[in-house]
């Protein structure tokens, strides 16, 4: 085990993705936070944080909220007014 110290902050996102996020973190028994910190860790040694089962998941939840988003998306977002 590690001891870490976690600091609450505030950041933006896109609705339906954070709604996709918030519910797999439900489904996983775990904190939205936790969530995306191991997103974070994985995908900084370009590893995938998630098996076939939980992405099969996430596949349903993105349907579920109607996230139509890809990786490739991630450079061409514009915020709208």
């Amino acid at each position: 085990m590690v001891t870490i110290e976690r600091i609450q902050t505030g950041m933006r996102i896109e609705r339906s993705t954070l709604k996709v996020l918030k519910a797999l973190a439900e489904y996983l028994d775990m904190p939205l936070g936790e969530l995306v910190e191991g997103i974070v860790l994985h995908a900084f040694e370009g590893k995938t944080a998630f098996g076939a089962e939980t992405l099969g998941k996430i596949g349903q939840l993105k349907a579920v909220y109607d996230l139509h988003l890809g990786a490739e998306d991630a450079h061409t977002l514009i915020e709208g007014s």
